[in-house]
């Protein structure tokens, strides 16, 4: 299958279009629904096996898949690629352990951000302040869709080389017939 191929049924899957609200206050009148292409287990699979390449061959200790859209992804892309997965919190836990990331240790470890659909890149910032300031060395990371509001330069801002398989251009150019 090809890329195009992928981005046109990750569009068949997954695109709404109504009025929603995004995380980033932004009201979009077409929506991605991330979770329809997430709990198809064929469809996560081909995402995980598209996003291996970008996922560097060393330097990288766990994927650090984000609460709560980024940790099927990163179960998935830990499969195909043998790197184990952390599961990160959008805030730590106030009881038990109290930990931000399940899974193992964070601090000293080089972690690869994983996350499933970034706008302004607000929920990957939190997590990546966070993150360090546990210790961990955060620079790379994935996302499955850029929905080209400005979240990669965000990120590029504080030191973060996240990259798309599609943005949401090639989506819809996809899923257009």
């Amino acid at each position: 299958m090809s890329h195009h191929d992928l981005a046109r049924d990750i569009f068949d899957r997954s695109h709404l279009t109504g009025e929603f609200t995004l995380r980033s206050g932004v009201v979009a009148h077409e929506y991605f629904d991330k979770y329809l292409f997430e709990s198809d287990p064929v469809l996560l699979r081909r995402i995980a096996e598209a996003l291996a390449p970008l996922v560097p061959a060393h330097g990288v200790d766990a994927l650090a898949g984000l609460e709560t859209g980024g940790i099927p992804i990163a179960v998935m892309l830990s499969q195909v690629t043998g790197l184990p997965a952390l599961f990160v919190r959008k805030e730590a836990k106030t009881y038990g352990t109290c930990r931000l990331a399940e899974g193992g240790e964070v601090a000293g470890q080089r972690l690869f951000i994983v996350e499933d659909v970034v706008t302004s890149g607000g929920a990957v910032l939190d997590a990546v302040g966070e993150l360090r300031n546990r210790g961990a060395v955060v620079e790379q990371g994935v996302c499955v869709i850029d929905r080209e509001s400005g979240g990669l330069k965000n990120l590029s801002d504080i030191g973060i080389d996240l990259k798309a398989l599609f943005t949401m251009t090639e989506l819809k150019a996809a899923g257009a017939r």
